[in-house]
Parts: C-alpha cells; sequence; structure tokens
C-alpha cells in the first residue's frame, strides 16, 4: 500500500478521484507537533534547540497515522509547497519514522517521499508523482526560526505588558507592527485640523446642438485654483487637495462674476488610449479586492480560497508571484475565442513581471484550474460566498489574457471674462471604443461626462452654476484591503501572514471596525503600542521587521544558517527586556466614577478586566461589587419608527457584523442590517436604508424596491 498524506480532508477527497488502486489517501489536519503551550519550549542555551511536543488534540489522530503507515510501503508526504507545509511534513516524517523503529527489526522500514503541486488536478498530481524529492530543509528552518523568535519575543514580551498594563494581553513581531500602523493613523487623524474650501463648477451648453456637459474651474488670472500639499505621516507621505478659494465671499464673489461672463472654446484635445488589464491574483492582491468589492475579511478570504484550491477550482492560494503557466493562458485563449471572439485574443499570451521583491518565480499565480469552466459552470457546486470569489478569481485571469481596451477621451478647455479677470474651466470625457478586457466582467462600460461635438472657438451658454463648500480630509483610516497593501509595500510579514495577523488583533481586542469597515484602535490597542514603540522600539521597528523578512528569505534559499539570525535578534531583545522590567513603572489604568460602592459606602474606580473595562470597588477584594460600563454607543441620528422613543443605534453581532437597533432593547426590538436614514419609502412607506456600498433601497423584503433575494448557500 501506498500512503499519502495530506493537511485537510477535502484536499484528500479530491486528490483521492485522480489515484489508482493501492493508494491510501488521508489528512493530517495540519500541523502533529508544535511547540508546548505550558512553556516556553526553546533552549536558549543549547543554540535555542526548540523541544516539540505532539499536540493533545492530534494525538488521536497521530494514532491513525501511524496505524496506516505500518501498513504502508511508501509513504507520500503532499503537504503545501510553502514554508508551513515543507514543516508540516517534516515534523510527519518524523513521527512515522520514530514509530517505525519501534517496530520489530525485521519489519522493512517504509520509503518516504515528498511532493508537491501547484494545483489539484489529474495531470498535476501525475507529474508530481513521477518527480518526487527531499524534504527542503532550508525551507523547514525558515520556518523553524520565525516560529522560534515569535515564541521567545511574544513569551517574554507578553508577561512585560501584563506586569505594566493587565494580564491577558499579548504582543508579537508583525502584530505589533500592524497595530503600530493603526494607531500611529489614528493620532493624525485626531491632530489634523481641517480646513474649508471652495470649488465651483459649471453646467454649459452649446450653442449649435444645446447639449449640456459640466466642466471644473482651474484656473483664475491663469492661477491654479486646486493645491496640493504634501504631508509626512507614520506609513509614508499623504497628500491634501485644497484651493485656493477659502472663503465663501471669494467663492460667491466669482459666482457673481461668472453668470455675466463670456464664455468661450480656446482648445480642444482629443486623444486616444490603451488601457492593460490587472495582472492575475497573487495572496495580497486577492485580499485587498476581496476586501474592497465583496467586502470578505482577509480571514473569511483565505477560508474560502482554501476551501476552493482543496476541491480543485484554483491553483494554490498563498502566492506572491503573478506568472501563469503556458498551458493555462492557451486555455485562455481558447476559452476566449469561443466566448468573445478572434478580436478579443492575443497573438501570445500576456507576461507580468514580478514586482515582490524575492518572489518565486517557479510559482504560478493564483488562477482558476480550468480557465475554460466558468462561475455560471461552477453555479451548483459552490455556495454563494465561493462563487463569489471564484468569479472575481476567474474574472481576473480570463481578462489579464485579452485585448487592451481602446478609450477615446477629450479635453476641453473654456475661458470666461469679466472686466480684468479671466476663469478658466476645463471638462473631460471618455467613451469606450473597443471593450476589450472589459468584456469579461459582463457589464457594459461607463461612459464619463460626455461631451457634445464641440469646436474650438465655440460660444458656450452658463446654464447653472455650483458652489461647493468642501474640507481638507484627514488621513483615511485603514481598512483590511489598505492595511494589507501598506504591510506589503513595507515588506512587513509575508502574504500567509497577513489574515491571522489582523484577526489577532480583532481577538485581543485592540482593534476594531467603523460603520465602513474601517479600522481603528481601541483603547488597550492604544496603550500596548504606545508602550512597546516607547520601550522596544528596535524589535517594532518598520525597517528592522521588513530587514528580518528578507535575512528569513537567505535562510529559506540555504544562503544562511537560522541559529545566528535568531540569537542576533534575540540577545539584544532580552537584555533590553531585563532593563526595561526594572525601570518601567506599572500604569494606573483605573479611575474614580464619582460614586460610591452600594454595598460599602467607599470610592468606585472603573478598571481593565480581562473581558474589558467595568466598574468595581476601590477596596477589592474586600469588597467584591462589579457593574459592567455601557459601551458607548454611534447614533444613526434616526428615531426608531415602531416605539417613537428611541434612537437608532450602532451595535454589532456576536460574530462581528454591524446593524442598527433601537436603544430601548429588548423593549424595544426593532433593527435594521443596513444604516437607516430616517426616510420613507415612497411605494410602501417602510423605513430606507443605505448599504456599505451607498446604495438605498427600502428595507421591506415584499417591497420591489426592497433587498433582492440572495441565493442561498449549498
Amino acid at each position: 500500500m501506498i500512503l499519502l498524506i495530506v493537511e485537510s480532508p477535502t484536499k484528500a477527497r479530491t486528490i483521492k478521484k485522480f489515484l489508482p488502486k493501492g493508494y491510501e489517501v488521508t489528512s493530517s489536519f495540519g500541523h502533529m507537533r508544535d511547540l508546548p503551550k505550558s512553556s516556553m519550549g526553546i533552549d536558549v542555551e543549547k543554540n535555542f534547540a526548540p523541544k516539540y511536543i505532539i499536540s493533545r488534540d492530534k494525538q488521536k489522530k497521530v494514532t491513525e497515522l501511524k496505524k496506516l503507515a505500518s501498513k504502508a510501503d511508501k509513504i507520500i508526504l503532499a503537504s503545501d509547497e510553502d514554508r508551513e507545509g515543507e514543516a508540516i511534513a517534516w515534523h510527519l516524517r518524523y513521527i512515522l519514522e520514530q514509530a517505525s523503529k519501534k517496530k520489530s527489526s525485521s519489519a522493512k522500514p517504509p520509503i518516504f517521499e515528498r511532493i508537491v503541486f501547484h494545483e489539484i488536478t489529474k495531470t498535476a498530481i501525475e507529474k508530481a508523482l513521477e518527480h518526487p524529492r527531499d524534504l527542503d530543509m532550508n525551507l523547514v528552518n525558515a520556518q523553524q526560526a520565525r516560529r522560534v523568535l515569535d515564541r521567545l519575543v511574544g513569551y517574554e514580551l507578553s508577561p512585560f505588558l501584563w506586569k505594566k498594563l493587565r494580564r491577558g494581553l499579548s504582543a508579537g513581531r508583525v502584530q505589533s507592527v500592524a497595530l503600530r500602523f493603526i494607531v500611529a493613523r489614528e493620532k493624525e487623524r485626531e491632530a489634523f485640523a481641517k480646513k474649508t474650501y471652495f470649488t465651483l463648477r459649471a453646467l454649459f451648453t452649446a450653442q449649435d446642438t444645446q447639449e449640456t456637459f459640466e466642466a471644473k474651474l482651474t484656473h483664475i488670472d491663469n492661477e491654479k485654483l486646486e493645491r496640493v500639499e504634501k504631508k509626512e505621516v507614520f506609513a509614508g507621505t499623504y497628500s491634501i487637495t485644497s484651493s485656493t478659494l477659502t472663503s465663501a465671499e471669494e467663492a460667491h464673489a466669482v459666482e457673481q462674476a461668472l453668470k455675466s461672463s463670456a464664455c468661450v472654446i480656446t482648445d480642444i484635445e482629443h486623444k486616444q488610449t490603451k488601457r492593460n488589464p490587472s495582472p492575475p491574483f497573487t495572496t495580497s492582491t486577492l485580499q485587498q479586492t476581496a476586501i474592497n468589492r465583496l467586502g470578505y475579511s482577509s480571514k473569511q478570504t483565505m477560508r474560502l480560497a482554501q476551501k476552493l484550491y482543496e476541491q480543485g477550482f484554483i491553483t494554490y492560494m498563498r502566492t506572491d508571484s503573478v506568472n501563469l503557466s503556458l498551458e493555462s493562458t492557451l486555455s485562455a485563449k481558447k476559452f476566449i475565442t469561443g466566448a468573445f471572439g478572434e478580436k478579443y485574443i492575443l497573438e501570445s499570451p500576456r507576461q507580468y513581471k514580478n514586482r515582490t521583491k524575492g518572489a518565486q518565480e517557479a510559482h504560478e499565480a493564483i488562477r482558476p484550474t480550468y480557465p475554460e469552466k466558468t462561475p455560471d459552470d461552477l453555479g451548483s457546486s459552490l455556495d454563494a460566498q465561493e462563487l463569489k470569489l471564484y468569479r472575481l478569481i476567474w474574472q481576473r485571469m480570463i481578462a489579464s489574457q485579452m485585448q487592451q481596451a481602446i478609450v477615446d477621451s477629450v479635453k476641453v478647455t473654456i475661458e470666461a471674462k469679466h472686466e480684468e479677470h479671466s476663469y478658466t474651466f476645463s471638462a473631460n470625457g471618455s467613451t469606450v471604443r473597443f471593450d476589450g478586457f472589459m468584456a469579461v466582467s459582463g457589464t457594459p462600460p461607463t461612459l464619463t461626462n460626455t461631451i457634445p461635438d464641440l469646436h474650438k472657438n465655440d460660444s458656450l451658454q452658463t446654464k447653472e452654476l455650483f458652489v461647493d463648500e468642501k474640507e481638507t480630509s484627514a488621513p483615511p483610516r485603514y481598512n483590511e484591503a489598505s492595511l494589507v497593501k501598506t504591510l506589503e509595500e513595507r515588506e512587513i510579514g509575508r502574504p500567509s501572514t497577513y489574515a491571522p495577523t489582523i484577526s489577532t488583533l480583532f481577538d485581543r481586542g485592540y482593534i476594531d471596525r467603523d460603520e465602513q469597515k474601517k479600522l481603528f484602535p481601541q483603547e488597550m490597542g492604544t496603550l500596548v503600542s504606545d508602550l512597546l514603540a516607547e520601550h522596544f522600539e528596535a524589535i517594532i521597528d518598520i525597517d528592522f521587521t521588513a530587514s528580518l523578512e528578507n535575512t528569513l528569505d537567505e535562510v529559506a534559499q540555504g544562503n544562511t544558517e537560522w541559529e545566528p539570525v535568531v540569537k542576533g535578534v534575540y540577545e539584544p531583545f532580552h537584555k533590553n527586556l531585563e532593563e526595561k522590567i526594572k525601570e518601567v513603572k506599572k500604569k494606573d489604568l483605573t479611575q474614580p466614577v464619582g460614586r460610591n460602592c452600594p454595598d460599602c459606602g467607599k470610592e468606585l474606580i472603573e478598571r481593565y478586566g480581562r473581558f474589558g473595562k467595568f466598574i468595581g470597588c476601590s477596596d477589592f477584594p474586600e469588597c467584591k461589587f462589579i457593574e459592567k460600563t455601557k459601551k458607548e454607543e454611534i447614533s444613526s441620528g434616526v428615531k426608531c419608527p415602531s416605539c417613537k422613543e428611541g434612537d437608532l443605534v450602532m451595535r454589532k453581532t456576536r460574530r462581528g457584523k454591524v446593524f442598527y437597533g433601537c436603544n430601548r432593547f429588548p423593549k424595544c426590538k426593532t433593527a435594521y442590517w443596513d444604516k437607516p436614514t430616517g426616510k420613507p419609502c415612497s411605494k410602501c412607506t417602510f423605513m430606507l436604508v443605505e448599504d456599505p456600498k451607498g446604495i438605498v433601497r427600502c428595507s421591506n423584503k415584499e417591497c420591489e424596491d426592497g433587498p433582492k433575494p440572495r441565493k442561498k448557500s449549498s
């Protein structure tokens, strides 16, 4: 018997379809061995030797694997092809080899082989079986170095936080840097002083055609109105757009002057541009796009991608490469020819350059395993969420192998004169001449500010003028997509670490989401970040964290040993930690609330506990009176339509999903999933609500303007 071991049962079932009799396919459910939870598990004195144990929850599975291995002549380790997968294979081999040594000396030990593949197809599996290899200890050592470093830093830094802030806190290399970005951005927003400015727009009418179009005032007396100020922020440079018109009086004076000004076209510029499709997805770009378009968190995106991969629908989802195999591009070309026609195909496959430093060129981008399988073909095989993500991946890959889109654009310059002043307007419009790769999205190309047929020196009539009051914008909060992008640009962490890193920040209560799904720090997150930044700058420095990732890449390539890398980080960190334990005083997080304890009469104080803030007696533990603090509620500004007394406020379910409910709950149980507008539907009088994409609709499911029925998950 040949035993083939993968990580997940879904993957095992998919692979089993492609193998002949004589193969037994099973799963390990991930790692079998890990560092112990009850102790550090690293012998610092013996060159940082890790002490691995079999996890308690894996004991039963290990027994099953040993039983199967005892009957096998060959054991094939087929875990994922990244560092984590290589480490899983290495641990499995160690466990099963140790078990085989305990058998009778006459029993022949099994042969071990390691195979890797990028897609779960019959061809890929057969090819992998024909070309087995040895375990890559360089990859294993890179994973060990990361695991040991994270354990050393986390295991020693977390107790420091317990002593100086409160118990239950944690810190980590990448996690703490990600938190620092979010905290720094919030402070930048709080320090930002908004300024009011004004812009003007005009609706012009062409005398010959009587068609209207919109233009924007760009210059007064040849001086540009719009100005862009560069401001240094923690993550880089931020641009602030404003205008030289800083008062309403100035803006309305210009408006009055324009009402009696003659307007003439001084220039028309026609231009044809070609637009290229985006490259196929890498792990980070998939996460960013899924967050922005589908509203999926990075953790949810990776979970769904894992399911698609294990079922054989997409290629491996942890990659930093944008390469595509020749076989896949030829399949895409054949599909495009049949579905769209020959004018949409390329003469030769389009290749993209990997921009990520150290990207693994031999790997492929995330793509559909079979490009000819459209999302409609898989509608009955996937649930609604999986199908949406598959559609995103499929469209991106197919589009990458289609012709460019051709766009005709026109820029019209208009001059208006009043007394000794001149005013310059600019209008831009575009139309799609050839949709090219845009055709795969299934939606018609949009037209931008259609400009009528105009000529130089034509006179125009000013139909309407608009004065827009605006404010300079503070640096925006990160959402998961922009945070992932920032981490990737600064080379902090790796694509496979982004989702668990962000998830950990939520789990620890360090960050939360606002109603637009933007990330902001909780009070404890700010306290932790500030404390680490003040006393452990070296360990959570952006440049240091990025350079360490590059060093781990060197380990993975076999260019350096892992133990000296760990030593070089740990020794100065440990020395600094010992000094800080003595120097830094415990921060008093208690605050008086201005009331006395109803049980003993002593002062009540607000303090932090394991589950957040609470109010307790200052005479604790003698007096154990406590009460929960009320969470600050964000009001929608809309009165409850049912009870007419309460306000509709933003709340969250246990799983963190935002909804709006009456603050008189449980007396009033009125609630909406989307933000209430306070306005009634014109057709049924139910409340109109606005979804996260800004679409306003009726909250009544029975109303024709209400929510469309969703496809049920299979």
